[in-house]
């Protein structure tokens, strides 16, 4: 099967100029994970939930009456008397809910890692526990993009600011492996599942994108939905 978060990942650079703040690309992936868990078809408890509208997606990604960080992707129970919201091109519903059965936090690092790592390690144990107030008992999932590419360009506005490959400026893959480390010894034991998406974009013209090794990528991903499902 083609799984739909690691498409809707590639697009995020692929043939385009990828721009580091915008707010809402995490969301854009984390909301494929529950459409890729739909497609696998192996937990009935999900496809029933799904299908029946009794658990859906919020879209804001908050709990009615709870207060905390919201999250990427965020799954659960349908608040009573809601009608689900069916949005053309997807399978999973959306509404407001009152718990969290599945929360997705994603992270995308491309250039400058290791002087953001720590904030980016912080923000994903941190949600973990958002995801976790009142109560609440859901699968976490992290998901954490890490660039490989040979050079980078980022832009503020207009104007670019390239890799040199030294002093703080350095290429992402001189900080890939330590990045990695990081990540699977201080955030990964907070989360259920950690998946890393090993990718390589200089976000130059024209813009390319490949995954570092496609095939693992995909056994990596498949390996995840499939632990999730058999959870749920």
């Amino acid at each position: 099967m083609t799984y739909k978060l690691l498409e809707t990942f590639r697009e995020l650079f692929e043939g385009k100029v990828f721009r580091h703040r915008s707010s809402n690309q995490g969301d854009r992936v984390a909301i494929q994970f529950f459409e890729d868990l739909y497609d696998l078809g192996r937990s009935q408890k999900y496809l029933d939930r799904v299908s029946k509208g009794l658990s859906v997606l919020n879209v804001a990604n908050v709990r009615v009456g709870v207060l905390a960080r919201r999250g990427d992707g965020s799954f659960g129970e349908i608040v009573p008397n809601m009608t689900p919201i069916v949005d053309p091109g997807y399978t999973v519903k959306r509404g407001p809910i009152a718990t969290i059965e599945i929360g997705i936090e994603v992270k995308i690092v491309q250039k400058a890692m290791i002087r953001q790592i720590g904030r980016v390690i912080s923000d994903l144990k941190d949600q973990v526990s958002h995801f976790k107030r009142k109560r609440g008992n859901p699968i976490t999932v992290g998901v954490v993009g890490i660039n490989h590419a040979p050079h980078y360009i980022s832009y503020e506005g207009d104007k670019p600011w390239p890799t040199t490959g030294k002093g703080k400026y350095k290429h992402p893959y001189q900080e890939a492996d330590e990045v990695e480390k990081r990540l699977r010894e201080q955030a990964a034991p907070n989360f259920d599942e950690f998946l890393i998406l090993h990718f390589i974009a200089t976000n130059s013209e024209p813009y390319e994108f490949k995954w570092l090794d496609e095939k693992k990528t995909q056994l990596d991903y498949g390996a995840v939905l499939a632990r999730v499902s058999n959870g749920f």
